[in-house]
């Protein structure tokens, strides 16, 4: 992906403007979710989920859609933050595998950019539960686009 002349800021910068944002999408805040690590160089991120009880089904586990949302967030967040925030990478295909029950509560996805071109993205992520257990493991292609927000 060719480089922008948008100035590259550090990692630390990088998740202070994320954890510090007041224009985070609202399906974020659903998800419970918190940017707590992240590598531009190494195109990857971790993210921590506070899972909340009104995601679960009738067995109490955390339904599977809702999986797939945080690990879809993580994966699209990664792109952003990768291309230094100029693009953004709306999901073509997703394909996740369920493991493991999910409990509401704490849970976690670390997610990282296998290959990021012009016209695709290519990206995996992995959700563990609380104690580190692995949940669920999601991979997906995406759409590289100019970042613009709506509204």
């Amino acid at each position: 992906m060719a480089e922008t002349d948008k100035p590259r800021i550090s990692d630390a910068d990088m998740l202070a403007r994320f954890q510090g944002s007041k224009k985070r999408p609202p399906c974020s805040d659903t998800l419970g979710m918190t940017l707590v690590e992240l590598e531009q160089d190494a195109m990857r991120i971790r993210m921590d989920f506070d899972v909340p009880q009104m995601f679960a089904n009738p067995t109490g586990a955390v339904q599977g859609g809702f999986i797939s949302a945080m690990l879809d967030e993580a994966m699209s967040t990664c792109v952003i933050i990768a291309s230094n925030v100029t693009m953004t990478a709306p999901t073509l295909e997703m394909k996740t595998s369920f493991l493991r029950r999910l409990m509401p509560g704490a849970a976690s996805v670390d997610a990282r950019i296998l290959k990021l071109g012009r016209s695709a993205a290519f990206m995996e992520a992995e959700c563990f539960g609380p104690e580190g257990e692995l949940v669920a493991k999601a991979t997906a292609t995406a759409i590289p686009m100019p970042f613009k927000r709506l509204g």
